[in-house]
């Protein structure tokens, strides 16, 4: 039986957050080797060259957050189209826009992709609706097909998801419009008190059934934020009250060598912020649960 080859693909993208601190995760991950038992133990492993643009990139984060993801979507389908699976490290949230997309025009027009988000935000603003105009808070918007046409058209022009495919896991914080945007879409979103109330396991296997039913394949994109930051500290925009590391592992394990699961990504590592070096141990741990 072929066996998926794993390539981590960093990608060194502030240009979407308020602090770019976390385009500088990949390579402290590389560099300091927190995956390295698993490039040992696992049959084709590997990091690929890092994603990130040249010195003389546009200094507008439209144009930086649009050319990056044109790059790293290109560099998912380069990857798909050999078979292996896509370990996206970023980088701010903005990065899912090229991930995703070039997932999506991997699979072809008529096939469907599903995603499930774990994130203590919705990241579904839009420039209009945004108090900050981060990009790294329009990322799934951008993806549903709502935003700046500059955005919403990398590797392909329009919505690269449909509302009924998309789950968010583990929100607790957001405001009003990009809730009313996902409630008039559709999409099914699991707050904390839900997943307090049910438990992460009962909830990531529901998500995971309603997203892969009408679907080719599945990604899976964890902002680390959605970690409790008393547990998890380096994180880009922690918040209060968030999953703990064990209880996501523990979900995400029933994943685990499903063919449909196509990429996974994990975004906004923040080294500067990382007492220890506990998050990037949770990035070692939630990589150990899911890759194939």
């Amino acid at each position: 039986m072929d066996i998926r080859k794993t390539v981590v693909i960093g990608v060194a993208s502030g240009y979407g957050a308020g602090d770019p601190a976390c385009q500088d995760g990949p390579e402290v991950l590389k560099n300091l080797r927190f995956l390295s038992d698993l490039e040992q133990s696992h049959a084709g492993f590997y990091w690929d060259d890092p994603v990130r643009l040249g010195p003389s990139h546009s200094p507008d984060s439209i144009d930086a957050v649009a050319e990056i993801g044109t790059l790293l979507a290109d560099r998912i389908g380069q990857h798909l189209g050999r078979g292996d699976f896509p370990l996206v490290v970023g980088g701010d949230h903005s990065c899912a826009i090229g991930t995703w997309s070039g997932v999506k025009r991997a699979l072809g027009d008529q096939a469907r992709l599903g995603l499930i988000w774990f994130d203590a935000h919705m990241d579904s603003h839009t420039f209009e609706s945004s108090p900050s105009k981060r990009i790294h808070g329009m990322a799934l918007a951008c993806l549903l097909g709502v935003g700046d046409r500059r955005l919403t058209d990398i590797a392909g022009a329009g919505a690269k998801l449909l509302p009924s495919d998309v789950c968010l896991i583990g929100v607790r914080s957001f405001e009003s419009e990009e809730a009313a945007l996902l409630a008039g879409l559709g999409v099914r979103i699991y707050s904390m008190d839900e997943v307090g109330r049910r438990g992460l396991r009962t909830v990531f296997a529901e998500a995971r059934e309603r997203i892969g039913e009408h679907t080719a394949a599945f990604g899976i994109s964890i902002d680390l934020d959605a970690l409790d930051p008393g547990e998890e500290p380096g994180v880009g925009s922690p918040v209060c009250g968030g999953l703990l590391r064990n209880e996501l592992t523990d979900a995400l394990s029933q994943a685990h060598g499903d063919k449909k699961l196509r990429a996974l990504e994990i975004v906004e590592y923040n080294p500067y912020r990382d007492t220890r070096f506990v998050t990037a141990r949770a990035i070692h741990d939630l990589c150990q649960s899911l890759i194939p």
